[in-house]
Protein backbone atom coordinates (compact mmCIF):
# COMPACT_ATOMS: atom_id res chain seq x y z
CA UNK A 1 0.00 0.00 0.00
CA UNK A 2 1.61 2.90 -1.13
CA UNK A 3 1.15 6.67 -0.40
CA UNK A 4 -0.59 7.27 -3.62
CA UNK A 5 -2.80 4.32 -3.36
CA UNK A 6 -3.82 5.59 0.21
CA UNK A 7 -4.94 8.92 -0.87
CA UNK A 8 -6.79 8.28 -3.78
CA UNK A 9 -8.99 6.34 -1.07
CA UNK A 10 -9.02 8.44 1.97
CA UNK A 11 -9.06 11.80 -0.15
CA UNK A 12 -9.95 10.65 -3.99
CA UNK A 13 -13.64 11.94 -4.20
CA UNK A 14 -15.51 14.82 -2.25
CA UNK A 15 -16.91 12.01 0.01
CA UNK A 16 -14.36 10.64 0.87
CA UNK A 17 -12.62 13.93 1.82
CA UNK A 18 -15.79 15.08 3.54
CA UNK A 19 -15.39 11.55 5.70
CA UNK A 20 -11.81 12.26 6.18
CA UNK A 21 -12.19 15.85 7.63
CA UNK A 22 -15.01 14.64 9.84
CA UNK A 23 -12.69 11.99 11.52
CA UNK A 24 -10.01 14.04 11.82
CA UNK A 25 -11.91 16.77 13.10
CA UNK A 26 -13.27 14.05 15.54
CA UNK A 27 -10.11 12.66 16.64
CA UNK A 28 -8.66 16.78 17.01
CA UNK A 29 -11.72 17.24 19.39
CA UNK A 30 -11.14 13.93 21.75
CA UNK A 31 -6.88 14.72 22.14
CA UNK A 32 -7.59 18.66 22.68
CA UNK A 33 -11.31 19.62 22.88
CA UNK A 34 -12.22 18.73 27.18
CA UNK A 35 -8.57 20.81 27.85
CA UNK A 36 -9.66 23.80 25.62
CA UNK A 37 -13.08 23.85 26.54
CA UNK A 38 -13.73 26.81 29.34
CA UNK A 39 -16.46 24.24 30.87
CA UNK A 40 -14.97 21.31 33.51
CA UNK A 41 -16.70 18.21 31.71
CA UNK A 42 -17.15 16.86 35.24
CA UNK A 43 -18.43 20.51 37.27
CA UNK A 44 -21.93 20.30 38.02
CA UNK A 45 -24.28 23.31 37.83
CA UNK A 46 -27.25 23.86 39.11
CA UNK A 47 -27.81 26.90 37.82
CA UNK A 48 -27.69 25.28 34.05
CA UNK A 49 -30.03 22.31 34.36
CA UNK A 50 -30.95 21.23 31.15
CA UNK A 51 -30.62 24.53 29.75
CA UNK A 52 -30.40 24.59 25.83
CA UNK A 53 -28.19 25.53 23.15
CA UNK A 54 -26.88 29.15 23.87
CA UNK A 55 -24.06 31.18 23.22
CA UNK A 56 -22.83 30.20 26.28
CA UNK A 57 -23.57 26.08 25.60
CA UNK A 58 -23.20 26.16 22.09
CA UNK A 59 -24.97 22.31 22.62
CA UNK A 60 -27.07 23.26 25.86
CA UNK A 61 -26.24 21.23 29.26
CA UNK A 62 -27.00 17.98 30.39
CA UNK A 63 -29.68 17.12 33.16
CA UNK A 64 -27.03 18.45 35.87
CA UNK A 65 -26.24 21.23 33.72
CA UNK A 66 -22.30 19.74 32.80
CA UNK A 67 -21.80 21.38 29.02
CA UNK A 68 -23.13 19.18 26.33
CA UNK A 69 -20.35 19.71 23.78
CA UNK A 70 -17.48 19.44 26.40
CA UNK A 71 -18.81 15.98 27.16
CA UNK A 72 -18.88 14.83 23.81
CA UNK A 73 -15.58 15.47 23.12
CA UNK A 74 -14.60 13.67 26.28
CA UNK A 75 -16.92 10.84 25.12
CA UNK A 76 -14.89 10.69 21.78
CA UNK A 77 -11.76 10.20 23.64
CA UNK A 78 -13.42 7.14 25.21
CA UNK A 79 -15.63 5.79 22.37
CA UNK A 80 -12.38 6.32 20.08
CA UNK A 81 -9.78 4.88 22.01
CA UNK A 82 -12.14 1.99 22.93
CA UNK A 83 -12.17 1.08 19.09
CA UNK A 84 -8.94 1.71 18.37
CA UNK A 85 -7.50 -0.66 21.07
CA UNK A 86 -9.92 -3.46 20.23
CA UNK A 87 -9.40 -3.70 17.30
CA UNK A 88 -5.39 -3.70 17.73
CA UNK A 89 -6.21 -6.36 20.17
CA UNK A 90 -8.64 -8.40 17.41
CA UNK A 91 -5.75 -7.71 14.75
CA UNK A 92 -3.36 -9.38 17.15
CA UNK A 93 -4.73 -11.85 17.62
CA UNK A 94 -6.59 -12.79 14.24
CA UNK A 95 -3.72 -12.40 12.09
CA UNK A 96 -1.49 -15.32 13.23
CA UNK A 97 -4.77 -17.36 14.11
CA UNK A 98 -5.85 -17.06 11.03
CA UNK A 99 -2.91 -17.11 9.36
CA UNK A 100 -1.72 -20.41 10.97
CA UNK A 101 -5.33 -22.27 10.36
CA UNK A 102 -4.75 -21.59 6.17
CA UNK A 103 -1.50 -22.91 6.09
CA UNK A 104 -1.44 -25.79 8.34
CA UNK A 105 -4.63 -27.41 6.40
CA UNK A 106 -6.14 -29.98 6.63
CA UNK A 107 -7.80 -31.44 10.33
CA UNK A 108 -5.83 -29.02 11.79
CA UNK A 109 -7.73 -25.90 9.57
CA UNK A 110 -11.00 -27.90 9.97
CA UNK A 111 -10.42 -28.06 13.91
CA UNK A 112 -9.14 -23.97 14.24
CA UNK A 113 -12.19 -22.71 12.35
CA UNK A 114 -14.53 -24.73 13.99
CA UNK A 115 -13.63 -23.23 17.26
CA UNK A 116 -14.20 -19.93 15.44
CA UNK A 117 -17.22 -21.07 14.41
CA UNK A 118 -18.29 -22.10 18.21
CA UNK A 119 -17.38 -18.88 19.53
CA UNK A 120 -19.71 -16.91 16.61
CA UNK A 121 -22.79 -19.17 18.12
CA UNK A 122 -22.48 -17.50 21.48
CA UNK A 123 -24.06 -14.20 22.23
CA UNK A 124 -21.96 -10.92 22.13
CA UNK A 125 -24.13 -9.35 25.36
CA UNK A 126 -23.70 -12.67 27.26
CA UNK A 127 -19.91 -12.58 26.58
CA UNK A 128 -19.62 -9.23 28.32
CA UNK A 129 -22.53 -9.95 31.04
CA UNK A 130 -20.51 -12.94 32.42
CA UNK A 131 -16.78 -10.61 32.27
CA UNK A 132 -18.62 -7.93 34.43
CA UNK A 133 -20.25 -10.09 37.17
CA UNK A 134 -17.01 -12.40 37.63
CA UNK A 135 -14.31 -9.67 36.95
CA UNK A 136 -16.06 -6.45 37.84
CA UNK A 137 -16.39 -3.28 35.68
CA UNK A 138 -13.68 -1.61 33.99
CA UNK A 139 -12.23 -0.12 30.78
CA UNK A 140 -9.48 -2.42 30.53
CA UNK A 141 -12.33 -5.53 30.79
CA UNK A 142 -14.03 -3.31 28.25
CA UNK A 143 -11.06 -3.22 25.73
CA UNK A 144 -10.64 -7.60 26.22
CA UNK A 145 -14.07 -8.42 25.83
CA UNK A 146 -14.35 -6.26 22.81
CA UNK A 147 -11.40 -7.85 21.00
CA UNK A 148 -11.94 -11.02 22.25
CA UNK A 149 -15.29 -11.02 20.04
CA UNK A 150 -14.10 -9.08 16.91
CA UNK A 151 -11.02 -10.94 16.27
CA UNK A 152 -13.43 -13.84 14.62
CA UNK A 153 -13.96 -11.57 11.34
CA UNK A 154 -10.21 -10.83 10.89
CA UNK A 155 -9.59 -14.81 11.41
CA UNK A 156 -12.09 -15.68 8.63
CA UNK A 157 -10.71 -13.02 6.16
CA UNK A 158 -6.99 -14.20 6.87
CA UNK A 159 -7.14 -17.53 6.67
CA UNK A 160 -8.77 -17.25 3.20
CA UNK A 161 -6.10 -15.15 1.76
CA UNK A 162 -3.77 -17.33 3.26
CA UNK A 163 -5.15 -20.54 1.24
CA UNK A 164 -4.71 -18.46 -1.69
CA UNK A 165 -1.37 -17.70 -1.56
CA UNK A 166 0.36 -21.15 0.37
CA UNK A 167 0.69 -22.29 -2.64
CA UNK A 168 2.50 -19.51 -4.81
CA UNK A 169 6.25 -19.94 -6.15
CA UNK A 170 7.92 -17.91 -3.54
CA UNK A 171 6.59 -20.15 -0.59
CA UNK A 172 7.61 -23.47 -2.74
CA UNK A 173 11.36 -21.45 -3.08
CA UNK A 174 11.20 -20.96 0.68
CA UNK A 175 10.15 -24.46 1.51
CA UNK A 176 13.09 -25.71 -1.30
CA UNK A 177 15.87 -23.82 0.69
CA UNK A 178 14.81 -25.21 4.34
CA UNK A 179 13.02 -22.72 5.75
CA UNK A 180 10.72 -24.25 8.70
CA UNK A 181 6.92 -23.43 8.86
CA UNK A 182 7.80 -20.64 11.47
CA UNK A 183 10.10 -19.04 9.09
CA UNK A 184 7.44 -19.02 6.39
CA UNK A 185 4.98 -17.65 8.60
CA UNK A 186 7.01 -14.74 10.21
CA UNK A 187 8.41 -13.96 7.11
CA UNK A 188 6.59 -14.90 3.99
CA UNK A 189 2.84 -15.57 5.09
CA UNK A 190 2.40 -12.75 7.70
CA UNK A 191 3.78 -9.69 6.02
CA UNK A 192 1.27 -10.83 2.85
CA UNK A 193 -2.05 -10.95 4.41
CA UNK A 194 -0.89 -7.78 6.50
CA UNK A 195 -2.30 -5.34 4.17
CA UNK A 196 -5.44 -6.64 3.52
CA UNK A 197 -6.00 -7.55 7.25
CA UNK A 198 -5.97 -4.03 8.38
CA UNK A 199 -7.99 -2.79 5.54
CA UNK A 200 -10.49 -5.26 6.46
CA UNK A 201 -9.37 -4.06 10.18
CA UNK A 202 -10.76 -0.63 9.47
CA UNK A 203 -14.44 -1.91 8.83
CA UNK A 204 -14.56 -3.19 12.03
CA UNK A 205 -13.71 -0.18 13.92
CA UNK A 206 -17.24 1.58 13.43
CA UNK A 207 -18.52 -1.77 14.76
CA UNK A 208 -16.62 -1.61 18.09
CA UNK A 209 -17.87 1.85 18.26
CA UNK A 210 -21.46 0.58 18.24
CA UNK A 211 -20.92 -1.98 20.27
CA UNK A 212 -19.35 -0.05 23.29
CA UNK A 213 -22.35 2.43 22.56
CA UNK A 214 -24.84 -0.44 23.27
CA UNK A 215 -22.76 -1.94 26.20
CA UNK A 216 -22.31 1.75 27.79
CA UNK A 217 -26.30 2.70 27.23
CA UNK A 218 -27.46 -0.55 29.37
CA UNK A 219 -24.92 0.35 32.56
CA UNK A 220 -22.09 -2.17 31.89
CA UNK A 221 -19.57 -0.11 30.19
CA UNK A 222 -18.11 3.14 30.88
CA UNK A 223 -18.92 4.70 34.06
CA UNK A 224 -18.88 8.44 35.74
CA UNK A 225 -16.91 10.17 36.01
CA UNK A 226 -15.72 9.35 32.42
CA UNK A 227 -18.09 8.70 29.97
CA UNK A 228 -18.59 7.92 26.02
CA UNK A 229 -21.39 8.05 23.57
CA UNK A 230 -23.35 5.40 24.46
CA UNK A 231 -23.60 7.03 28.39
CA UNK A 232 -24.18 10.55 27.05
CA UNK A 233 -26.92 8.52 24.70
CA UNK A 234 -28.27 6.67 27.24
CA UNK A 235 -28.68 9.76 29.74
CA UNK A 236 -30.19 11.98 27.02
CA UNK A 237 -33.01 9.16 26.45
CA UNK A 238 -34.19 9.67 30.35
CA UNK A 239 -34.80 13.29 29.50
CA UNK A 240 -35.76 13.38 26.42
CA UNK A 241 -39.02 15.03 26.44
CA UNK A 242 -37.83 18.17 28.26
CA UNK A 243 -34.00 18.26 26.68
CA UNK A 244 -33.99 16.46 23.39
CA UNK A 245 -30.64 17.87 22.51
CA UNK A 246 -28.86 15.79 24.96
CA UNK A 247 -29.98 13.06 23.14
CA UNK A 248 -29.79 14.12 19.94
CA UNK A 249 -26.68 16.19 19.56
CA UNK A 250 -24.49 12.41 21.30
CA UNK A 251 -26.11 10.50 18.61
CA UNK A 252 -25.32 12.79 15.99
CA UNK A 253 -22.19 12.39 16.97
CA UNK A 254 -22.13 8.42 16.89
CA UNK A 255 -24.15 8.18 13.88
CA UNK A 256 -21.82 10.64 12.12
CA UNK A 257 -18.32 8.69 12.94
CA UNK A 258 -19.81 5.47 12.37
CA UNK A 259 -20.83 5.95 8.84
CA UNK A 260 -17.34 8.08 7.97
CA UNK A 261 -15.64 4.95 9.13
CA UNK A 262 -17.91 2.88 7.11
CA UNK A 263 -17.56 5.11 4.11
CA UNK A 264 -13.49 5.16 4.18
CA UNK A 265 -13.50 1.40 5.09
CA UNK A 266 -14.88 0.81 1.56
CA UNK A 267 -13.08 2.57 -0.06
CA UNK A 268 -10.07 1.08 1.07
CA UNK A 269 -11.55 -2.53 0.75
CA UNK A 270 -12.87 -1.13 -2.59
CA UNK A 271 -9.24 0.29 -3.92
CA UNK A 272 -7.41 -3.14 -2.26
CA UNK A 273 -9.51 -4.93 -4.89
CA UNK A 274 -8.52 -2.89 -7.60
CA UNK A 275 -4.60 -3.63 -6.51
CA UNK A 276 -5.28 -6.94 -6.45
CA UNK A 277 -6.90 -6.93 -9.70
CA UNK A 278 -4.06 -4.95 -11.40
CA UNK A 279 -1.61 -7.50 -10.01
Amino acid sequence: MNSRWLREALFGSSLARVCSTWLALMVLAALAGPALSPWDPQAINWDALDNPPSSSHWLGTDMIGRDLLTRIMLGARISLSVALIATAVSVVIGIPYGTLAGYLGGRADQLMMRIVDSLYALPFILIVILLVVVFGRSQLLLFAALGAVFWLDIARIVRGQTLRIRESDYIAAARIQGAGPTRILIRHLIPNVLGPAVVYATLTVPGVILAESFISFLGLGVQEPDTSWGVLIADGAQNMESAPWALVFPALALAATVWSLNMLGDRLRDQLDVQAARV
